[in-house]
């Protein structure tokens, strides 16, 4: 499912307009983003978090030269899975 078809999706279990629906879906995956970028656990109970994890600085191998390259610190974000998304999909 893309972006697209949740807001279809949302305009028709909600009886409400597209533009709605986008302006909803926006500001849900907005905020989302914004509380990460901010350093910020989400949690949507029952079904997944998502959390960012900081890095540091390590001395990684460039694959094509086999040259020594230093890796600067960094931070990613990472999904984990709820117990009972897993048990939905896994049923």
């Amino acid at each position: 499912m893309n972006k697209l078809e949740l807001i279809s999706a949302l305009k028709n279990e909600a009886s409400i307009s597209k533009s709605d629906a986008a302006k909803v879906i926006q500001i849900f995956f907005g905020s989302m983003a914004d509380a990460m970028a901010k350093g910020e656990r989400v949690e949507i109970r029952g079904l997944c978090s998502f959390f960012v994890k900081s890095y540091k600085s390590y001395t990684g191998r460039n694959p094509k030269t086999g040259a020594k390259v230093t890796i600067q610190p960094k931070k990613l974000p990472f999904f984990k899975c709820g117990k009972e998304l897993k048990e939905r999909v896994d049923y």
